[in-house]
Formats: C-alpha cells, sequence, structure tokens
C-alpha cells in the first residue's frame, strides 16, 4: 500500500474535509501508539481503533462522519475529531467506555487508522509519519476481506448489545456479519436518544 491507497471517500461528506485510512495489521507497538495518543502527543492525532470492533467499512466510515459533522457544528464531545470518531462508534455516551471498547490498547494488533484533515493539507506527509511509527502491514481499507479476518463477532455482539438476537446465530459468516452491520448501525444512529 502507498500514499495513493490511503484516501477515503465518504459520500455528503461536509465542504472542507478529506479523510485518510489504512488497517496496520500485525502491529508490534500498539502499547507505544496508545501511550502517544494518552500524552496527547499532536504528532500522533489520529483515530486508532481496534479493528476487532468494527464490522466493516461503512461501520467504521459512519462514525467518521458523525465526528466530522459534529466537529463542523462544533458539538464535540471529546477534545477532537479524531477522539470523537472512536465516541462515534459506541452506541452510548460514555466517553471513557468508547475508548477502552473501540480504541487501542497495549494488546492491539489489528488497527484502524483515520486521519480527518482539511482540504488544502497534504496526505504525504501524515503517510509518511505512520510508515516511520505503526510498526505493521498497511491494507487499504477497500480491503473488505482483510477487515473481515479482524472482527471479532463475539466481541461486537458483547460491545452492542446483541447476544440475544437470533439471526446472529444462523446462516453463513458473511450473512451473520451483514447483519451485526445494520444492527450496529442502528445502535449508533439511536446513541443518546
Amino acid at each position: 500500500m502507498d500514499v495513493s491507497n490511503f484516501a477515503v471517500a465518504i459520500e455528503h461528506l461536509p465542504p472542507g474535509y478529506a479523510i485518510y485510512g489504512a488497517l496496520f495489521s500485525g502491529v508490534q507497538n500498539a502499547k507505544f501508539l496508545q501511550e502517544q495518543l494518552v500524552a496527547r502527543n499532536p504528532a500522533f492525532e489520529y483515530a486508532l481503533v481496534d479493528a476487532a470492533t468494527v464490522v466493516s467499512r461503512t461501520h467504521l466510515l459512519a462514525a467518521v462522519f458523525r465526528a466530522v459533522v459534529m466537529h463542523r457544528a462544533g458539538t464535540l464531545k471529546t477534545p477532537n475529531v479524531h477522539s470523537e470518531t472512536v465516541l462515534s462508534l459506541s452506541p452510548s455516551l460514555n466517553i471513557a467506555e468508547a475508548y477502552r471498547r473501540y480504541g487501542i490498547s497495549g494488546e492491539t494488533r489489528n488497527i484502524l487508522v483515520v486521519k480527518i484533515l482539511l482540504d488544502s493539507a497534504s496526505a504525504t506527509p501524515v503517510w509518511e509519519h505512520l510508515m516511520a511509527n505503526v510498526e505493521g502491514t498497511a491494507v487499504p481499507l477497500s480491503n473488505t476481506q482483510a477487515l473481515a479476518q479482524c472482527t471479532d463477532l463475539v466481541k461486537v455482539r458483547k460491545y452492542y448489545k446483541l447476544n440475544g438476537v437470533a439471526s446472529l446465530t444462523k446462516g453463513t459468516e458473511e450473512a451473520q456479519r451483514k447483519e451485526a452491520e445494520v444492527l450496529v448501525l442502528g445502535a449508533m444512529a439511536l446513541r443518546g436518544l
């Protein structure tokens, strides 16, 4: 993967924003990355998401879209648009719980990285920074098979309170994943109501 595969298109994105993202698999330095986030190191201002908690690219991009809209409206509940992306994955408004469940930990091995920039900002320095600081293999977000291999459906069912949903135990894994995606997106949309 190179910087040309780093850009992510999101329909109806408010003007002035550009989204970049990648899946890093087999990450060896998640503890270091988490420490940078906790220290609020501005060089590491990214949304770093545990890929095990994301069922699809659409799931991740829905959270990104929500964070961008909140940023544009000036209604962030967290310090920046990147941390808001992590919160937006959660079906609850508990920020600490969202960071703990959807953010990375020192043991995370598959990390989704999202960078939200203003349209005029160049993605090349961001890409170079990631390549120099993330010890893992970069995979484009468009590679849905790679993302599916990272997803832990047991964890997803637990975090979104879907354990009693019968349709998530029937059919192929692909069918279960599609059904989980619909339910997860619904839970995200209903957050706080």
